[in-house]
């Protein structure tokens, strides 16, 4: 058992933090409570799209908080219709149902795909799932993901899943063939903590495919890809898709919390009064926070930005490690790419806090970056800076 943090001692020890507390960001730098300089390449794990403190959104926010923060779902909140229809707009999609994260988005999609296949007949519905997936540490999240890590000690696990691997559409007809149990595919284009694994795009287009003549919901969840991340609004659209549900979070809101599920017309009517529900979910703030997002996004022309700033960032790490002995791969789309090394390289994480740069760690041996939308070619150049060095010096040392 691990002892409390010696820096929140009274603060359940669950995160393994970092030695440090941000005190304050603009853009894409942060600064810590002894006045340390920072640049941002996590932006809060692909949460704030639009950076810290942007001109535009901070006054909106401030008006908002000074009008109303929270009222119920017992009213309507006419923002919600607001964001419901851009974000179907975008989509592709016919209506929304707001959450508060992403675990809460698809926890709401796994009810409403067995509850799809209860208004079939279907007693025991089942989803299909993706190994090294993650799509929340709820006890129903946390079953459909693919990390046997992070599943231990919280036995016994939610039933009803389906594990194949991924882009291999031949394993999923042979785990699927034959069973009317089926009732969805649930999986993220690019997986984030699985170490940023995208989807193939002619494989996409063999699961919708495969959903259509099967009558299965394909629910996709863009929690850490969508919102612009990589270059479109949603990263399904490289693959020239439409799912029947989306679930979204993280950058939706510009570090508000805020989640939120779409549906396409098989499944937009799933959801009676009564089958689901939230106390915070789609209140007024959260709803503004979503509405100026988007909106800035499109005026500053953050997509084609974010696809340029990707490019080149790629590029530039690819530059830097071709041939590199301990460099695996780079990979991933847009503003959404990890690095694999050879070794576990949790260590990297310090190292890269004493060169003022925040970047992440996912599935022990991939190096995530996930800046804030608003990246400039300068701060790419900088995260290089400061990233190479590091890792060269630990590569180095690894022998």
């Amino acid at each position: 058992m691990s002892p409390a943090d010696p820096m929140s001692p009274h603060v359940m020890n669950t995160y393994g933090r970092l030695p440090i507390a941000l005190a304050r960001g603009v853009g894409c730098r942060v600064w810590d409570t002894e006045g340390r300089e920072y640049l941002d390449g996590l932006g809060g794990i692909a949460v704030n799209t639009l950076g810290h403190a942007h001109p535009k959104l901070v006054p909106a926010l401030q008006e908002q908080v000074a009008t109303l923060i929270h009222t119920s779902n017992y009213y309507h909140v006419t923002g919600q219709e607001v964001l419901a229809k851009k974000l179907t707009a975008l989509s592709g999609l016919t209506n929304a149902f707001f959450c508060n994260s992403g675990l809460e988005a698809n926890e709401a999609a796994i009810k409403m795909a067995r509850k799809f296949g209860h208004d079939k007949g279907i007693a025991n519905p089942q989803i299909v799932v993706y190994e090294h997936a993650f799509h929340g540490r709820s006890l129903a999240t946390l079953s459909a993901g693919g990390n046997f890590k992070i599943q231990q000690g919280f036995g016994p696990l939610v039933d009803g899943f389906i594990r194949v691997p991924l882009n291999d559409i031949e394993a999923l007809k042979r785990a699927t063939t034959g069973n009317p149990n089926v009732v969805a595919v649930m999986f993220e284009t690019i997986q984030g903590e699985g170490g940023i694994h995208p989807m193939r795009v002619d494989y996409l287009q063999q699961v919708r495919q495969l959903c259509d003549a099967n009558d299965w919901l394909m629910m996709i969840d863009e929690v850490q890809c969508g919102i612009g991340r990589t270059g479109k609004w949603f990263a399904f659209e490289w693959a020239g898709i439409v799912p029947d549900v989306v679930q979204l979070a993280k950058g939706l809101g510009s570090g508000v919390p805020i989640g939120a599920v779409l549906a396409g017309t098989r499944a937009a009517t799933i959801f009676q009064p009564g089958n689901h529900g939230t106390t915070f979910g789609g209140n007024p703030l959260a709803m503004r926070a979503g509405i100026e997002t988007l909106t800035i996004m499109e005026d500053d022309g953050l997509l084609q930005h974010a696809a340029e700033m990707g490019t080149y960032l790629m590029g530039r790490l690819r530059t830097a490690f071709e041939g590199r002995p301990g460099v695996v791969d780079v990979r991933g789309q847009g503003l959404m790419i990890g690095m694999e090394l050879a070794k576990p390289c949790g260590e990297l994480l310090q190292r890269f806090l004493q060169a003022g740069l925040l970047v992440s760690i996912t599935a022990d041996k991939v190096v995530r970056i996930l800046p804030p939308l608003i990246i400039t070619h300068a701060e790419v150049d900088e995260l290089i800076d400061k990233l190479v060095p590091v890792v060269n010096t630990f590569l180095d040392e690894q022998g």
